[in-house]
């Protein structure tokens, strides 16, 4: 991983340069990084499967609310709204 992080310093892209990013974990294992530029409103995704632990980057169309598909095992990972995910993580004792 770390696709994301050369597209940035390649384009030099600012935080006011961009429409949507966000680095979450998932179900504990598993990682998500989304990177949307105003310039083309692809989105570009670095993710690490909560299920199987494939890891990988991938682009495609951005819409809300956004997931991809594991290319290791086909699960579906979408992006939890943080309102959401900090009332599961209450629920487990975790926040």
């Amino acid at each position: 991983m770390g696709k994301i992080d050369d597209y940035i310093a390649a384009n030099s892209l600012k935080p006011s340069s961009t429409l949507y990013h966000t680095n979450r974990n998932i179900e504990g294992t598993g990682k998500i990084r989304v990177l949307v530029p105003k310039s083309d409103g692809i989105a570009r995704v670095e993710y690490k499967c909560p299920k199987c632990g494939h890891e990988s980057y991938a682009e495609q169309g951005w819409k809300r609310p956004f997931s991809i598909k594991c290319a290791g095992c086909g699960t579906k990972i979408g992006v939890p709204k943080l309102k959401q995910q900090f009332k599961r993580d209450m629920k487990k004792g975790k926040a």
